[in-house]
């Protein structure tokens, strides 16, 4: 026999604070994604700032034709973070998507769902990037075929970047692009670096080499830029926090208004 409980109410509601976190930061990933949340969590997440997850569709092979189809998700991706709440920072993770479709685009249709939040990419949070360290010659490192590749030259080229030596990988499945292992990752880094560039951008969302970035710069002794490296001091900036993290490489050392 179950014994009778009584159940006393409060009598008062709870104070509410405005939000769980001071800050907030919504991902927008591809659906096949195994790095962003995992690179976001370990530089980005914090007591203070939140990070939120909405992932779209994505079916591979990695190709220009493959990457412009994620464009009509961008709004009802980002519009399922955290639904009729503000966020600080909105960051699309997807660096050869960013360049098929526009950095422009993809500012209006997440500003369609969130029109208060700030948008970032990787593509424009490289270029900010490599501007703030001062290189204007650059080595660029894609896990991409030629196909995906030649935008991303483009790119860069075209926003007064002279690139002195692009290096591809071949690989079309962006699952594989996660599993490049570390070592790989810096060996194939140092062969791609121009004795006479003054950074090397990584590209790929996918590609962990934001974890080894600060070991590819004491090895070469130059600034590196990753995609996800680029969007969390990126986001971090945007949210107000300026510390110094050298452990991570050059970059999140250095302020956002600079360059």
């Amino acid at each position: 026999m179950t014994a009778s409980i009584e159940i006393i109410p409060a009598g008062r509601l709870p104070r509410l604070d405005d939000r769980p976190l001071e800050k907030c930061i919504g991902l927008v990933i591809l659906a096949t994604d195994h790095t962003t949340e995992a690179d976001f969590r370990r530089m980005v997440a914090s007591d203070r700032i939140g990070v939120y997850v909405s992932r779209i569709h994505y079916a591979n092979p990695v190709t220009p034709e493959n990457l412009l189809k994620m464009q009509p998700s961008l709004t009802q991706g980002a519009g399922l973070i955290l639904p009729d709440e503000a966020l600080d920072v909105v960051m699309y993770s997807c660096t050869s998507a960013s360049v098929v479709i526009g950095d422009g685009k993809i500012e209006a249709a997440i500003h369609a769902a969130k029109p208060g939040a700030c948008v970032v990419t990787p593509t424009a949070a490289a270029v900010r990037a490599l501007k703030v360290l001062g290189a204007r010659q650059i080595s660029v490192l894609t896990p991409y075929t030629i196909e995906t590749s030649r935008p991303m030259a483009d790119y860069f080229t075209r926003l007064g970047f002279a690139i002195d030596c692009f290096t591809c990988l071949g690989l079309s499945d962006d699952r594989e692009m996660a599993r490049i292992a570390l070592d790989e990752i810096a060996a194939f880094a140092r062969q791609a670096l121009a004795p006479q560039s003054d950074a090397l951008f990584i590209s790929c969302t996918a590609v962990r080499a934001a974890q080894v970035a600060a070991r590819i710069e004491a090895e070469t002794g130059k600034p590196v830029v990753t995609s996800n490296l680029a969007t969390a001091w990126a986001c971090l900036r945007l949210c107000g926090d300026d510390q110094a993290r050298p452990e991570l490489g050059q970059l999140m050392t250095r302020p956002y208004g600079e360059g």
